[in-house]
């Protein structure tokens, strides 16, 4: 878990936004993945993982390789994040960051490796099985409520697994309780929210099921300055109120880092570099190549 120390220095250098950097320093994509490739000879050992995960690994992928059909896409992966941690992967466009997320949601064929939870082996359990059984839960980069239903209603899809409907509205009422802003729009279509209620919805709809563990890709895609805030907010909340586990794909680096315990670095599906997020904010090659400076 983040120290005292970190969660100030965490707060210190919270910004709003994108915070990209200056264009002074804009690499083109073929020099990012050059210089990030040359990186891959420090790649962290286990040990190193397992430190930052607390000494106590609650969610753990060792030496995966998955893809999509014959593709290969991760190539020997070690991830460990520890119970009520954040994790934010970053990297270039095709380092394969989505698909660590696919892979332990159960999207992409294993070929080798295995993911854990806990103590059990979760490797191939299907997505139903991920979400019902592993209390894992995948929130969509792609906007994927449904525009013509309700607010309400939409909540009441998260519970699709579960076979008691009095329940599933039960616990949509706890959801309301705890987001007020989703309350006020319960009867009407989900076609009118703005694009951070929209994230919102998302988010809560997932938590119908009361997932322990939230895979989140890339939470702050399409959203205006103020929602990307906010969203952010709601996941802080999440984690440090409720103690779930994050582990987040995250287009805006810094804004990623910030938020997060633990930062990856991936480039050609392989693990670089590993450290808090805080440290990485700090390093100068992830700032060159990853946060504009």
């Amino acid at each position: 878990m983040a120290t005292a120390s970190q969660d100030q220095g965490r707060r210190k250098r919270r910004i709003s936004g994108y915070g990209e950097g200056s264009t002074e320093v804009v690499l083109s994509v073929d020099a990012v993945a050059e210089e990030a490739a040359r990186l891959a000879a420090e790649a962290p050992s286990p040990e190193h993982l397992l430190h930052l995960a607390g000494g106590e690994a609650f969610l753990a992928i060792e030496e995966l390789h998955a893809g999509y059909g014959r593709m290969e896409i991760l190539h020997g992966l070690n991830l460990m994040v520890g119970k009520g941690q954040s994790l934010c992967l970053i990297g270039p466009n095709g380092a394969g960051k989505s698909t660590v997320l696919h892979s332990v949601f159960g999207f992409t064929t294993i070929t080798g490796g295995v993911i854990r939870l806990g103590e059990k082996d979760i490797t191939h359990l299907k997505p139903n099985e991920k979400l019902k059984d592993a209390g894992i839960a995948y929130i969509l980069q792609d906007n994927s409520v449904f525009p013509d239903m309700t607010v309400e209603e939409n909540l009441w899809m998260g519970g699709w697994l579960l076979d008691d409907a009095a329940e599933v509205r039960a616990r949509a009422e706890e959801v309301f309780a705890k987001y007020p802003r989703l309350e006020k729009r319960r009867r009407q279509p989900a076609s009118v929210l703005s694009g951070g209620e929209r994230r919102l919805l998302e988010i809560a709809r997932a938590l119908i099921m009361r997932p322990e563990v939230l895979l989140v890709d890339e939470p702050s895609i399409g959203l205006e300055p103020r929602f990307i805030d906010m969203v952010f907010d709601i996941l802080d909340d999440l984690q440090r109120a409720e103690g779930k586990t994050i582990v987040m794909v995250e287009q805006n680096a810094r804004k990623g880092l910030e938020f997060a315990d633990i930062g990856y670095v991936l480039v050609s599906g392989q693990l670089v570099k590993a450290a808090s997020g805080d440290e990485l904010l700090d390093d100068p090659d992830v700032g060159r190549l990853f946060l504009g400076g």
